[in-house]
C-alpha cells in the first residue's frame, strides 16, 4: 500500500481526494432511503454499463479497478446529488463549517498520506 501511494499519479490522487471528500460528507447529511440509494445503485449500473462500452479498446482488457471506478462514479454523483439538495450547498461544498472542514480535511490527509508514502519509499530505496 505504501509503494501503490508512493507511485501515485496527479490525476488519481485527485480521484482519491474525490472518493475521500465524498466519504467525509455523506455522514453529516446521511438518508437511510431505501429508495434514495437503489436509484445510485440503478444509476451506477446504466452509466457504468455504458462507461465501461464507451472505453473499451479492441484487443485491450481494462484492469478491474478501472471498471469498479467507472460504476463507483455515478454511485457517488447521484446519491452526493440526492443528499446535499436543499441543503444549503454552494455548489458541491457545504456551507457550515464542520461538515466543509472534514471533507477539506479528508483530502488535505489523502495529499499527506501520498507525501508521506513518496518519503518512506525513497528512504527504503536508498536502505535497499
Amino acid at each position: 500500500m505504501i509503494a501503490y501511494f508512493a507511485r501515485l499519479s496527479i490525476p488519481k490522487l485527485v480521484l482519491w481526494c474525490y472518493l475521500a471528500w465524498y466519504l467525509a460528507i455523506v455522514p453529516f447529511y446521511f438518508e437511510p432511503s431505501l429508495v434514495l440509494w437503489l436509484s445510485a445503485l440503478g444509476i451506477a449500473g446504466l452509466i457504468g454499463c455504458g462507461l465501461v462500452f464507451a472505453t473499451m479498446a479492441p484487443g485491450q482488457k481494462q484492469e478491474r479497478w478501472t471498471k469498479i471506478r467507472l460504476f463507483l462514479f455515478p454511485f457517488c454523483v447521484s446519491s452526493y446529488s440526492a443528499l446535499i439538495k436543499g441543503k444549503g450547498f454552494f455548489l458541491l461544498f457545504p456551507t457550515e463549517a464542520r461538515p466543509l472542514l472534514a471533507g477539506v480535511g479528508a483530502c488535505v490527509g489523502v495529499v499527506c498520506l501520498r507525501w508521506v508514502c513518496r518519503g518512506i519509499g525513497g528512504k527504503e530505496k536508498a536502505a535497499g
